[in-house]
């Protein structure tokens, strides 16, 4: 038994009892941690009426050896974000990246930098105009962190340098990026800008890591509809990686589209 301090933020939670959750938090230091807060939503306790999704906080836990859940025994707020409750669209977005850490990290396998740029990014929604770009970065991030990250310069399945013409290029989930088009048995053509911004992106990835809008603007400096592109990719490429649409990315994008 472990008594363990983390920041972390809560990526799900449930009502486990008329005063207690279940929570699903995501620290730098500990990753994804489940663990039961007893008398959570009490309003005189050590959890300020109960952990709230989507907000921030230093906890306290202790870790039982054959225990599937830690027990949540602390839970300071540090951070809301308000702007989450005024937008939809960033709401959704919100939910979107909480939901991917949840599917692509393991239990107790930390992710500082995936961590960072989830904290930035809530805050960063703020902007309803960056949320796009905002959601393409986190998603080509979470690949990245969790060992995913797609093969973008040459035919990820020979190696080879790829073909060049309108329509040459195919983006294939199951080879692990892009290939040309005579060698995909199956994937999505797909818009030389789109492959050229996520290039850009895949080389300012560690810049990326503050997600500041201002950056974004300057960085990717594409249209919405090219980021927005390039993005819908991402998600599909996610659906085939995880085996699953998650609600989220169909409420958030609507039908899947990759190119």
């Amino acid at each position: 038994m472990s008594k363990v301090r983390d920041e972390a933020g809560c990526i799900r939670r449930w009502d486990f009892s008329e005063t207690s959750q279940t929570v699903s938090l995501f620290g730098r230091e500990h990753g994804v941690v489940r663990g039961l807060a007893k008398g959570a939503k009490r309003e005189k306790g050590q959890f300020s009426g109960g952990i709230e999704l989507l907000t921030r906080g230093e906890v306290l836990f202790i870790l039982r050896k054959g225990r599937d859940l830690a027990a949540i025994t602390d839970w300071s707020l540090l951070e809301i974000y308000p702007a989450l409750s005024r937008s939809l669209r960033a709401h959704r977005a919100a939910l979107y990246l909480a939901d991917l850490v949840a599917h692509l990290v393991r239990e107790g396998d930390p992710h500082a930098r995936l961590y960072d740029c989830m904290t930035a990014s809530l805050r960063a929604l703020a902007d309803e105009r960056t949320v796009a770009r905002i959601v393409l970065a986190f998603q080509w991030t979470a690949l990245a962190e969790t060992g995913f990250r797609p093969t973008l310069g040459r035919g990820a399945q020979t190696g080879e340098p790829l073909p060049q013409g309108p329509g040459a290029i195919v983006f294939s989930a199951a080879a692990g990026g892009v290939t040309g088009a005579r060698d995909a048995e199956d994937g999505w053509r797909v818009r030389p800008e789109t492959i050229s911004l996520l290039r850009r992106l895949d080389a300012a990835a560690p810049a990326i890591g503050d997600v500041a809008p201002a950056s974004f603007d300057s960085l990717i400096g594409e249209s919405e509809e090219v980021v927005e592109r390039a993005s819908r990719l991402l998600a599909a490429y996610l659906r085939h990686i995880l085996d699953r649409e998650l609600a989220t990315a169909r409420q958030l994008f609507g039908e899947p589209a990759t190119s």
